[in-house]
């Protein structure tokens, strides 16, 4: 009989039970095990149903149940310590607290917020609002400053549905799927106003075309999360599918999501600040470019207060940290500059309609790519922030190539883009066996904190091998359930299905690849000599299994078609036992396939992943890496804890590939198989938990994302809040620093060096250790000498004459009147020396943000 109509039927929670609730809404539940073995205790398959969602999970406890569980004082001593745990976490004095001073310093308040800016944070499942890499970053970003205390509030979107789910077809292509968000199903609540309401805030579009923007927050331990809604009733069709999907649509779609990220991002920043007792930010983060318009915004609402463009561009500057993600120009965000003139709307003054008293030309300028009518978003990031990284050393260095063109006049070395590398949240990441092998090294405290993990050295070869074996068998055990799943979704009858249950083997070494997939990773990379894969796989007496997955952007043709080569691979009769590639990589697949993996392989080409962070959660699960010298590995590479593929020095490409491929297979045929393999009278493996000892020494405590968020407030965010608090304390600032580089522009042409000389030299000859004086005169157009900054610049010269890795040593004036440096040549070897100046002043991060610089 037909059903008429459906009702969901939902338990009450009894009064009893309703901590609870607190708990489920607080995501620190995703990184505290004992809050999830509480949830699992009221019902472990409710639990599971609900995809592991508390918040889901709650209505589907049986009345029966929960009556239960009220009158159990077990259960109810339990949640009462869970309950008054989070509250010790919230409430207690963590590293920031005990490292940052009460009081203020230059214009710094006591507890100096920051604003944290991202297109997608990837903290649970349950909350879908992340695509990959950037998102799972961002996550552990506000995990770790919850766990540091850093006062922090984030700001995202909240997408209707998210970003899709993956299957395959018949033929192995991907296709995408997309479930819509119940907001009554999320960790999520609206952000009421003082009368009760949820506070929204406004935008306006061109044609006087209101949006109004509602806020949702989100608790991630102390950081609130708030994620911009614009799904309301009272806004058109079109309005309300601006935050529909994570990176979907064109670029009109694209520049309205980040319209809504960035300018209504800082509207809700102070509606939230204003309801609550949140400070009011300092410091302004943009985890990549996609939240430029928040600089536009505040460079307007300081020119509504009377400000001039140059005087809010310099204050907005100082408070302001930009985070490039991307080596490849392909991933930056590039807009014709007449769709923004549409969007910024300006009226018969100049001045925008979207963010008053912003003149639109002068604003169009700071993200300008030179001689075009392109916009960028990552030369608005590095033009509207006074401080920027890139994730990794190498990356930073490659940033400062790709971005040489906004600092003329300088050196790569020198441009002002410097780098903290990525890092992972050690207690999401962290498997439940290998976080009780920690316990037992380390005792129950939080080593994130701790820059020495020597103790985990004492690890016994028995106990690593146990914990390995253990987590290698839940791998097998989820990707068998995953490529049964898979295949039938492909269309398969679940009777020829029974190969499935029979895939891999728990006691073979096993290799991961997980990540986006894109040409620059090259999923396809080990497929270049297939046969010999083959071989590799199928050895009899050393097989290797490798387990697959990731997804590819819906628009990533070449992508598209990289994965189903894969997939086809995969897919053959022969070899399909001992490669599977497993559908819907998200954070629950990842969890089992990192930690369940001997191996990390990781073959990018050079230097086009920006860190990569899959490989640092191996690591934490005492896997080893096998990986190209490109991102977080470059810096940390060593033979005694991994496996670094060579960097082929070729033009052509397929060369490269070729050439790589083979140093692949090469690696791991004869150094890495018969490692993992070689077992001493006991059956231990010595040499491979040998390395995988060192590997959790001495790279573990580099990788984990409390370092990183550490070395972003001591690095960024206290000098950039130093920085904006000394505009605060003093109004005056930002006229006089303005007058000042006004001045200091206009005369520059005029400032010139003549006259060098080398004193000391025996000809063109110095004798090694001795001291040498270096003097010039120095004409400076009326500016004075606190004014400028006078260095001689010496070093190795190449084949053109240039200064490489030059060293600065500043000059200073001398009685009569030139500009003197006196010190010793230690090195043998030619050198080439010269003479320059440049501005300073304090408000200036660095030499070369005004891009002026005269040389000898």
């Amino acid at each position: 009989m037909k059903s008429i109509s459906t009702i969901t039927v939902a338990s009450d929670l009894p009064a009893a039970l309703e901590p609870l609730r607190e708990l489920a809404y607080n995501l620190r539940w995703t990184w505290r095990r004992q809050t999830v073995e509480l949830f699992k205790l009221l019902d472990a398959k409710a639990f599971a149903d609900s995809g592991q969602n508390p918040i889901a999970m709650l209505p589907l406890v049986s009345a029966g149940r929960l009556a239960e569980a009220a009158r159990d004082e077990s259960f109810l001593a339990r949640m009462r310590a869970e309950v008054g745990d989070l509250h010790t976490y919230l409430d207690s004095d963590r590293w920031f607290q005990r490292t940052v001073p009460d009081t203020g310093t230059a214009g710094v308040a006591s507890t100096p917020a920051i604003a944290y800016f991202s297109m997608e944070f990837g903290i649970s499942p349950t909350l879908p609002i992340y695509s990959g890499g950037l998102g799972i970053l961002a996550g552990d970003h506000l995990k770790s400053a919850s766990d540091l205390g850093v006062p922090l509030v984030a700001i995202g979107l909240l997408y209707q549905w998210g970003y899709f789910s993956q299957s395959l077809d018949r033929e192995g292509w991907q296709q995408e799927n997309y479930k819509h968000n119940d907001t009554e199903k999320l960790p999520v609540e609206p952000v009421l106003g003082a009368d009760g309401e949820q506070l929204t805030v406004s935008l306006t579009l061109p044609g006087q075309r209101e949006v109004a923007v509602a806020i949702w927050c989100a608790q991630v331990g102390r950081i609130p999360l708030l994620l911009l809604d614009t799904d309301l009733e009272v806004n058109d069709a079109d309005a309300r599918e601006i935050t529909d999907r994570l990176y979907g649509g064109d670029h009109e779609h694209r520049i309205l999501q980040e319209i809504v990220l960035g300018i209504g991002g800082v509207r809700a920043v102070a509606a939230y600040s204003e309801a609550t007792s949140f400070p009011a930010p300092q410091v302004f983060h943009l985890n990549e470019g996609h939240a430029g318009f928040s600089g536009l915004e505040r460079v307007g609402q300081l020119m509504a207060r009377g400000a001039s463009f140059a005087e809010a561009v310099a204050e907005v500057r100082a408070g302001t940290v930009f985070t490039t993600h991307t080596p490849v120009p392909a991933g930056i965000d590039r807009f014709g500059a007449e769709q923004l003139r549409q969007y910024l709307d300006a009226d018969a003054s100049g001045t925008s309609r979207l963010i008053p008293s912003l003149p639109v030309e002068a604003a169009l300028a700071l993200g300008i790519e030179n001689g075009t009518d392109i916009f960028n978003m990552a030369h608005l990031g590095f033009r509207i922030a006074q401080r920027s990284n890139g994730v990794a050393k190498l990356h930073g260095a490659v940033s400062r190539g790709m971005f040489q063109e906004l600092y003329p006049g300088f050196d790569v070395p020198e441009v002002p883009i410097g780098s903290v590398t990525n890092g992972v949240h050690r207690r999401t990441w962290t498997s439940d066996a290998m976080d009780d092998l920690y316990k037992k090294a380390m005792g129950d405290v939080d080593i994130s904190s701790m820059s020495d993990w020597s103790a985990l050295a004492s690890l016994t070869d028995h106990d690593l091998g146990e914990a390995r074996a253990a987590l290698r068998a839940d791998l097998v055990t989820m990707a068998r359930a995953h490529v049964k799943e898979s295949w039938l979704r492909r269309g398969a009858d679940e009777a020829e299905l029974a190969w499935t249950d029979h895939i891999l083997d728990p006691e073979v070494l096993t290799i991961g690849f997980a990540r986006r997939v894109s040409t620059y990773k090259r999923l396809t990379l080990m497929l270049q000599d297939p046969e010999r894969l083959k071989r590799i796989l199928l050895d009899p007496d050393r097989p290797v299994q490798i387990v697959i997955a990731g997804k590819s952007h819906p628009a990533d043709l070449p992508g598209k078609e990289f994965l189903q080569q894969m997939v086809r691979f995969a897919d053959q009769h022969g070899v399909r036992h001992r490669i599977a590639f497993l559908p819907d990589y998200d954070i629950r697949m990842a969890e089992v396939l990192i930690a369940g993996s001997d191996v990390w392989l990781n073959n990018p080409i050079r230097p086009e992943e920006a860190s990569g962070t899959s490989g640092m959660k191996a690591v934490l699960n005492g896997g080893l890496t096998f990986s190209i010298s490109d991102g977080w590995w470059d810096e940390m590479k060593d033979d005694e804890f991994g496996w670094t593929i060579p960097t082929a020095q070729v033009d052509d490409l397929a060369e490269r590939d070729r050439t790589e491929a083979e140093a692949l297979y090469e690696i791991l045929e004869n150094s890495i198989v018969p490692l993992f393999y070689e077992r001493d009278a006991r059956g231990l493996q010595r040499g491979w938990m040998t390395k995988v000892r060192s590997s959790l020494v001495k790279v573990g405590p580099q990788i984990v994302a409390a370092r990183m968020v550490r070395d972003y407030v001591t690095d960024l965010y206290l000098p950039a809040a130093r920085a904006a608090g000394a505009f605060s304390a003093d109004p005056a600032l930002a006229g006089e620093f303005t007058s000042w580089k006004t001045q200091v522009s206009e005369v520059w042409p005029k400032v010139s060096v003549t006259d060098v000389r080398l004193d000391g030299a025996r000809g063109d000859t110095v004798p090694s250790g001795a001291e040498v004086t270096l003097s010039a005169d120095v004409q400076q157009a009326g500016l004075r000498d606190a004014d400028v900054l006078v260095e001689a610049v010496i070093g190795p010269v190449d084949a053109d004459g240039e200064i490489t890795d030059g060293q600065l040593i500043p000059l200073h004036r001398a009685e009569d009147g030139r500009w003197v440096a006196r010190f010793a040549l230690a090195n043998p070897g030619t050198v080439g020396y010269t003479v320059r100046v440049t501005p300073q002043h304090p408000v200036l991060a660095s030499r070369a943000e005004l891009g002026l610089v005269t040389t000898a």
